[in-house]
């Protein structure tokens, strides 16, 4: 049995951005029923040097959906960082769930050999596709979701591995 590019990545983005989805609910009510403004977690952090919740979403989801792009050899979308409120960052885990999914498996299945260039700040960095989805793309999504759990968990939202992990 094989399994193909897309199977390896689009599914994977989506739900590890619908399990965030889901702890950010979570997080909201916990403020609620705390009678905390909700949209104050957006600027919780795990340790002063590290970046804020609302920027561990972000980073996220351009993650996922940049890297649906660059498999499938587009140019990837961009998203303003401009998000104030817990709604707000739903609809950006919503749109990045959406650009992602609009990519066909023709378009990524295949891509495990194709070149792959991103530019950061340092400069130009290439992978082939396989290499930019299992060493650069699959862990830094999922770096950016555990980091927003951890803070959302810090801040006494009930959550645990499970709601991580997202329902089967």
């Amino acid at each position: 049995m094989t399994i193909s590019m897309y199977q390896a990545s689009v599914p994977v983005f989506v739900r590890a951005l619908s399990n965030l989805s889901e702890v950010l609910k979570k997080g909201e009510a916990h403020a609620k029923a705390k009678g905390v403004e909700p949209d104050n977690l957006l600027q919780q952090r795990l340790m002063f040097d590290m970046l804020p919740l609302i920027k561990q979403i972000q980073i996220a989801c351009d993650t996922a959906a940049r890297g649906a792009a660059r498999l499938a050899g587009v140019e990837p979308k961009s998203f303003p960082d401009n998000e104030k409120t817990l709604a707000e960052a739903q609809a950006r885990i919503a749109g990045a769930i959406a650009y992602a999914q609009s990519f066909a498996p023709a378009q990524i299945d295949g891509s495990e050999g194709r070149k792959v260039v991103m530019k950061t700040r340092h400069g130009e960095t290439e992978f082939t596709g396989l290499a930019y989805l299992t060493e650069y793309t699959l862990p830094n999504l999922f770096f950016h979701c555990t980091t927003a759990y951890d803070i959302l968990r810090v801040a006494g939202t009930q959550i645990g591995k499970a709601d991580f992990l997202g329902n089967r």
